[in-house]
């Protein structure tokens, strides 16, 4: 009698809990953070960004869940479309006279084709897929050597970009390509090498902005115009670190968010559950609240407590993305792909919660999944499908090799030793 293979989907039950643990969380959060002073004429209404913000965020689920279900191969060859696609999109930023471009708050990072989206966002989801792809398509050693330089040529063409627009993410993509190196086992001497070079880069491009722009007073322009802004966040942060506690908190135009998000935090220190859901004040002050400082609004209002459960949301999707990557036997390419995917999501998360409590200087990283942002969402939701999907089809992978040594166990002949 042969073992049937029950019909089941094998969907990872721990991802779709955390998933929707910050969906919930993005809501209540998205609520408390939006203040009246949110209605002018592009939001008629006070909870317009909530509703939005919603929309959103169902059609990421509805996204996530179709996405599971794609096979892991046809995922990465419309990566590489993807990959692809958005990267001429964020070339084309460099144009100024991009009729597609869409420019807010200084920076030209969004394209509108009909909707209005950041074309980083798909670019960094692409890039993640294939360089997971190509770092193990070598059989060689001679291979493998040309695998990994086109993984560095194809993150630094995708990361100048993005510099020129948004250091921040720029930054973290290349950190993040770095430990898929490791977790790849490139050899440590080229990886130390690049490394190298790009921490060079990074102190040759601050000191070009301190002593050539912001020292003498000089204000960039061209590609490079946001120079001065990346050498001044970082003087400002040193600077801030260096100053008298009462002085930190003089509001400039400079200094406003940074200065009301402590404030916030400060407010919500004071209990370990802080002040109580809907009752922030500096949600009324902090501009943006909603956006890129949402989590000082959530220690406001929740305390430590709240920071800590949020914290462990983020760790715990790194946990259980180690988890299953560990039982992914012999699939290098699985591995890696939703170990860079889960780095993605944890790192930019703590990147940002650190930026809200003064840990880091201002890099305008939204918080994942929580923060008001639709491509943002999408692409976040994309992520957690793509996890999702691999995930099951490693489990499905395994239920068939299990039945089928249990069916060959069953058929195999019975062998009397008995001589009687």
């Amino acid at each position: 009698m042969k073992l049937e293979l029950k019909r089941h989907p094998y969907i990872d039950r721990t991802f779709w809990v955390l998933y929707f643990c910050l969906m919930a969380v993005a809501m209540v959060a998205l609520f408390s953070a939006t203040s009246d002073l949110v209605f002018n004429d592009k939001n008629p209404s006070i909870l317009g960004p909530v509703t939005r913000q919603l929309l959103f965020l169902l059609a990421g689920c509805v996204l996530a869940y179709g996405v599971q279900f794609v096979p892991s191969r046809l995922m990465t060859k419309l990566c590489y479309i993807i990959f692809g696609i958005s990267l001429l999109l964020v070339y084309s930023l460099l144009w100024k006279g991009n009729p597609l471009a869409v420019e807010i708050n200084g920076a030209a990072r969004w394209i509108r084709i009909g909707v209005t989206f950041q074309p980083a966002e798909l670019a960094k989801i692409g890039l993640l897929v294939t360089v997971a792809d190509l770092l193990t398509k070598g059989r060689t050693d001679e291979e493998k050597d040309r695998y990994f330089w086109w993984t560095v040529g194809l993150t630094v063409a995708t990361c100048f970009p993005i510099m020129v627009s948004n250091m921040s993410t720029a930054v973290l993509l290349g950190g993040i390509v770095f430990l898929m190196w490791i977790l790849a086992r490139v050899p440590w001497k080229r990886v130390l090498v690049v490394a190298a070079v790009a921490l060079a880069a990074g102190a040759a491009i601050y000191l070009i902005g301190e002593f050539g722009f912001v020292r003498p007073g000089r204000r960039a322009s061209g590609i490079f115009g946001r120079i001065t802004v990346w050498a001044k966040r970082v003087d400002d942060f040193v600077a801030e670190k260096k100053s008298p506690d009462d002085a930190a908190f003089r509001l400039t135009d400079d200094n406003r968010q940074r200065s009301l998000a402590k404030v916030a935090v400060m407010r919500g220190g004071k209990t370990p559950f802080g002040v109580g859901p809907g009752n922030s004040q500096e949600r009324d002050y902090l501009p943006l609240a909603y956006e890129d400082y949402i989590f000082a609004i959530i220690v406001e209002e929740s305390g430590i407590i709240g920071a800590l459960f949020l914290i462990f949301i983020y760790l715990a999707i790194l946990f259980r993305a180690c988890f299953a990557s560990s039982k992914f036997y012999g699939d290098q390419r699985a591995m890696l792909t939703v170990m860079g995917l889960a780095l993605m999501i944890t790192c930019q998360a703590f990147v940002s919660m650190a930026v809200s409590v003064g840990l880091g200087p201002v890099t305008g990283q939204p918080l994942p999944l929580i923060s008001h942002g639709g491509t943002s969402a999408i692409v976040t939701s994309l992520y957690f499908g793509m996890m999702m999907g691999v995930s099951r089809e490693q489990e499905a992978m395994r239920a068939r090799q299990h039945l089928s040594a249990v069916e060959s166990e069953q058929d195999a002949p019975i062998i009397n030793l008995n001589n009687e």
